[in-house]
């Protein structure tokens, strides 16, 4: 298939000759919108190459969905008197193309490009597309054909309304895989590096040795639940992560002692511990474990990394159970549990239906050191990171991204419940929350940042809150 918008327009445009341009009896309404349709297409059609950041799932959109679209167009028009536009803009986007879409985030994107590109003033001024090109006038096939080269800019991620850092992370992500896949690709059963005499086994033993060395004791739940009789719901949250831990910890233990064991040839080496050797060796996060843990993009040194900082974080929390002064959000196996809890204390404090209540953000102009103690209510959190956009500080608004600056570090932010009819709407972004960079099923939360700018600008960006990254 064409790759980049320069192909995929063409060949969106091609699906159509000289005859379908002047089969409308209201030809200039027809060919502008149709010409807009095109670049819909290879819109969402070529954003699938950023990953994540473009689409949270892929789609299959397809040629099929832009012909049928015209056909509809081509319909409505000769039925009507005015543009339908509502009528269209739903047609295409939760029809035609939201017929593949099967993600709530994905499905707005589709829909805030589809407001973009197909509005009643397009028919009056220019509509630009992208910066440095506008729709076409009237034109013939030939036309079009040669309006695209020698008007459209050249092929960057500003034609998709994605930020540039947004190449660099798709290209990083090539490179990444592509280097991964050399390497695994290696013979194994020789000696690593020129002039080493360290073999896979030995590579293997001493990653497992140090890992069993730093790998901290199981949490005593027993101990822990006795030194408070209070059950509130920051308590449970703290004690459902400690029990997680445990199961984690117990299974990498576990796991580890018995290829310890395989190596020397003590016991019979398994299906699973040839899989936990293959995965050590290639600094991947064995699949035993990850089953058990939390969504993480890490390679095995920076996820183990990370796994004793989260249980440094619980060591600290458990020693009375009192809520620390700036809550780690990242290092919990469910997020979404604590931020629950916040509504639930707020709720039980205010005597608020539960039900009819709603998480609002107040992002701070501090970092955690900043912080000696807890709110009153709420809770102040830390450990986020904006993709596709940063944030402002002075201002309190997001802004434009550093060039290079892939995901920028938020400062501390305050959470608390309010009654669901005192939110505020006005200039904000609903800017979802995810585990990791993978976006999609590690779903989190939705925070409501405020904006200047329309947010349209944003969900094109495929603005999002990380937890980790």
């Amino acid at each position: 298939p064409p790759t980049g918008m320069l192909a995929n327009l063409h060949a969106a445009v091609s699906n159509f000759d000289q005859n379908i341009l002047e089969m409308c009896s209201r030809e200039q309404e027809f060919k502008t919108i149709l010409f807009c349709l095109c670049y819909f297409h290879a819109c969402v059609a070529e954003r699938r190459k950023f990953g994540p950041q473009g689409w949270n799932r892929s789609y299959p959109f397809n040629t099929g969905d832009l012909v049928i679209s015209v056909n509809v167009l081509y319909n409505y028009l000769e039925a009507n008197t005015k543009v339908p536009w509502e009528d269209l803009r739903f047609l295409f986007g939760e029809i035609m193309y939201g017929g593949h879409i099967t993600d709530d985030w994905d499905r707005r994107l589709c829909r805030t490009y589809l407001e973009e590109f197909m509005h009643p003033n397009m028919l009056e001024g220019e509509l630009v597309l992208t910066p440095g090109f506008v729709a076409p006038p009237n034109l013939d096939y030939i036309g079009y054909h040669k309006y695209i080269d020698e008007m459209l800019p050249p092929e960057s991620p500003l034609l998709y309304g994605l930020h540039s850092n947004a190449e660099i992370e798709f290209l990083s992500v090539m490179s990444e895989n592509l280097f991964r896949t050399l390497v695994e690709m290696q013979p194994r059963d020789s000696s690593i590096g020129e002039g080493s005499a360290q073999t896979t086994e030995e590579k293997v033993k001493n990653i497992l040795d140090d890992i069993l060395e730093k790998l901290p004791e199981e949490f005593n739940m027993s101990e822990i639940m006795a030194k408070t009789a209070e059950r509130n719901p920051y308590i449970l949250v703290c004690f459902q992560e400690c029990e997680r831990m445990n199961i984690l910890t117990r299974e990498t233990r576990k796991s580890l002692k018995e290829l310890d064991l395989g190596l020397r040839g003590e016991l019979t080496v398994s299906e699973e511990m040839e899989a936990l050797q293959s995965a050590l060796y290639h600094d991947n996060v064995p699949e035993l474990w990850s089953r058990l843990a939390y969504p993480s993009s890490y390679g095995l040194a920076q996820w183990f990394n990370d796994v004793l900082m989260r249980c440094r974080e619980l060591d600290a929390w458990t020693h009375d159970l009192g809520l620390p002064a700036v809550v780690w959000l990242s290092g919990f196996f469910n997020p979404q549990s604590f931020l629950t809890a916040i509504m639930q204390s707020m709720a039980r404090k205010n005597e608020w239906p539960l039900d009819k209540m709603c998480l609002t953000v107040d992002i701070t102009k501090k970092n955690k050191e900043d912080y000696g103690h807890p709110p009153r209510e709420g809770a102040y959190i830390h450990g986020l990171f904006l993709e596709g956009a940063k944030w402002d500080i002075p201002n309190g608004i997001i802004a434009e991204a550093h060039l290079k600056e892939l995901a920028s570090s938020m400062p501390v932010i305050f959470v608390r419940a309010t009654p669901a009819d005192r939110e505020e709407l006005k200039n904000i972004y609903q800017c979802p929350v995810y585990k990791t960079k993978i976006r999609g099923p590690t779903y989190v939360w939705t925070f409501n940042l405020k904006t200047r700018v329309k947010p349209a600008k944003w969900i094109i960006s495929g603005v999002a809150l990380l937890l980790s990254v």
